[in-house]
């Protein structure tokens, strides 16, 4: 499936993320769509080039935190005045929160925007990185930096669907596992539609 070469896969990752035809669903989850009121936001995909097989590199959040507290997610946040794109903001966000420096990330491309249920729609922007990486998590917001096989995130077979009710409204999210992570909510159907840009023929 991937090339051999590192240059290669950025290629092909490139093209299938040029070329990806959204038809408005990550797996069986219907992307929300973006109105007036959202805010802009941005997260880094980065994948981790390995010989044995690329990696996607995830955070866990501090149990501190008054949002999110704990959960598994992508660096980034919100794009501020001074950041002049979603991909200056994904990439000012990754080097405060663990401490990735921008010369170590190779940007590949954009997935389509994703609506958060706070009311944020954010920019996914995938990158390849190249180790060793020398990372130095914020340790107010970052508990740990882990990888996760990137075959194992790209499996549509690894998403579960779930229900959830807020505010009196049902909606449904996508969840996996990996060892004793659980990753779910917006980081997974990210994960997800990531999957089916890349498995998409071009």
């Amino acid at each position: 499936m991937w090339p051999a070469q590192k240059e290669e896969a950025q290629d092909w990752i490139r093209q299938r993320l040029a070329g990806f035809a959204f038809d408005g669903r990550a797996g069986d989850i219907p992307w929300r769509v973006a109105g007036a009121k959202q805010r802009p936001a941005a997260v880094l995909v980065p994948l981790v080039w390995h010989e044995a097989g690329p990696t996607v590199l995830l955070t866990r959040r501090t149990e501190s935190l008054s949002t999110h507290a704990g959960q598994v997610s992508f660096p980034g946040g919100k794009v501020d005045e001074g950041d002049s794109s979603v991909i200056a903001a994904a990439l000012r966000e990754a080097e405060e929160e663990i401490g990735l420096a921008q010369e170590q990330v190779v940007v590949l491309g954009t997935l389509p925007q994703y609506v958060t249920i706070t009311d944020f729609v954010v920019t996914p922007v995938v990158a390849m990185l190249q180790p060793p990486l020398q990372l130095r998590p914020e340790p107010g917001e970052v508990a740990e930096v882990f990888e996760v096989p990137l075959a194992l995130a790209l499996d549509g077979r690894q998403y579960e669907k779930h229900s959830y009710v807020r505010d009196g409204v049902q909606g449904q999210y996508l969840a996996m596992q990996w060892q004793h992570y659980t990753i779910w909510g917006a980081t997974a159907a990210m994960l997800r539609l990531l999957s089916q840009a890349l498995q998409q023929a071009v």
